[in-house]
């Protein structure tokens, strides 16, 4: 299953905007605030969304009691705007922890390549003493080897486009300098000693240049220490909120039945469906953290290589498809046929849609094709096939249908039915993949449903 060609709708990153509608208190807005005109305008296309989003549940929960209302209200607040808030915080303090831990490479880089500088001129300075001057070296050299009686200012201009012996000198120093240049890590220092006489002289500008790169180093060091524990404590924060969201939407769970109308337990659900898959993005970061912070056990070197997220492992060969036999399990869904567990590909539709179903207790065969291709292959394992939403069946969008690949479909769950002819769905690979979303959609007996 490919990208689902669709428009993510927005997702409000400020406070829901303050008022008191059907007695309902809730948490006044903040002021939207952004750092260039791109950046406010969608903070306040955000804020609005917040607003519509918070005026719409309070609609719906009209007439429930204030308790349970307000906990409705308070788990959306955190889900849709706390914790997304959250999120760009941490997004954003990652990005500069990754700036800050570069620029303190580079400035560490700089300092080895000068400290390599001056460890070569060291042992230079031990064999011709510090008075040694390599240009006027060279051009003795070459006054040896290609002179030979022509004119010497003729022989400067051609070789370095010098007028003067100073010229020619200091053309040979700065060719030598970018030699070593190029030879010890492109060092900036090496090139900023050009002009230099001897390597006496060079090797007291080295060791001069070499205590402000240390100073450099060691502040870069400091600043990407700091940023990282930034990064770290609003990690740590947004957990703590999303932790704060799990126990928010286990309360709220137990208490739904003691709504009375369906127009708030509609609305009730939507919450708690947008938490858990808030929960479920939570607990897919924290694997591929885990997975990142293991060390590559084949580095028998002694040095840790650098940690890299493992690539998921390739599907195993499909299995030879069973006979059409069996009926579906107790309920009228699932099936054990062809069930090799979950072989479809890391991050897609078809991946959740095979995990949600797990989660459920449905088993679901492992080779359905494409999210399209559900439908059409679904009844060759057993599975029951139909126009009737119902609670853990696979939606099997057909190509181009609400959004869906033109080419290879989509496959999403359904996690709730409503009685006005509505239902909720969560699907995967929403803009990209591993992206977890939900929506409400009208059943109008368009949509294949696989149970």
């Amino acid at each position: 299953m490919t990208n689902v060609r669709v428009i993510k709708p927005a997702l409000a990153a400020l406070v829901a905007a303050a008022a008191c509608v059907g007695g309902l208190a809730f948490s006044s807005a903040q002021p939207a605030q952004a750092d260039t005109y791109s950046d406010l305008i969608n903070a306040q296309n955000q804020h609005a969304a917040s607003v519509q989003r918070e005026a719409e549940l309070k609609q719906q929960l009209a007439g429930a009691s204030q308790d349970l209302a307000n906990k409705v209200l308070e788990l959306d607040d955190l889900t849709n705007n706390k914790i997304v808030a959250a999120q760009a915080k941490v997004t954003q303090a990652n990005e500069d922890a990754a700036t800050a831990q570069d620029e303190a490479d580079a400035a560490s880089g700089r300092l080895s390549a000068a400290q390599k500088d001056k460890e070569t001129l060291e042992e230079q300075i031990k064999q011709t003493g510090k008075d040694y001057d390599d240009a006027h070296a060279a051009v003795a050299q070459l006054a040896r080897d290609e002179m030979h009686g022509s004119n010497a200012s003729d022989v400067m201009s051609v070789v370095t486009g010098a007028t003067s012996t100073q010229d020619f000198v200091n053309s040979m120093q700065s060719r030598d300098a970018l030699s070593r240049n190029e030879a010890n890590a492109a060092s900036s220092a090496a090139t900023s000693l050009s002009t230099s006489k001897n390597r006496g002289e060079r090797l007291a500008a080295i060791e001069k240049q070499i205590a402000v790169l240390k100073t450099q180093a060691d502040e870069k060091a400091a600043s990407a220490q700091t940023a990282a524990e930034t990064a770290q404590s609003e990690r740590d924060a947004l957990d703590k909120l999303r932790q704060e969201g799990e126990e928010r939407r286990d309360e709220l769970s137990s208490m739904i039945d003691s709504l009375d109308s369906q127009s708030a337990k509609q609305a009730a659900q939507t919450v708690l469906i947008a938490s858990q898959v808030d929960s479920y993005n939570r607990q897919y970061q924290k694997e591929q953290q885990d997975a990142a912070n293991r060390v590559d056990t084949g580095n028998q070197g002694g040095t840790p290589s650098t940690p890299v997220t493992p690539a998921p492992a390739p599907a195993p060969a499909p299995a030879p498809a069973p006979a059409p036999a069996p009926a579906p399990s107790v309920g009228g869904q699932g099936t054990s046929n062809g069930d090799y567990g979950n072989a479809y590909a890391a991050g897609q539709c078809t991946y959740w849609a095979y995990e949600r179903r797990r989660q459920m207790g449905i088993g679901t065969p492992s080779y359905l094709g494409n999210g399209g291709d559900w439908w059409r292959n679904a009844p060759s394992y057993g599975l029951r096939v139909d126009h009737n939403p119902q609670v853990g069946a696979a939606l099997s969008f057909l190509p181009g249908q609400d959004g869906a690949d033109g080419t290879w479909g989509h496959v999403a769950v359904v996690e709730a039915v409503y009685g006005d002819g509505t239902f909720q769905i969560s699907e995967m690979n929403w803009g990209g993949p591993w992206n977890m979303h939900y929506r409400t959609l009208t059943n109008l007996g368009q949509y294949w449903f696989v149970h």
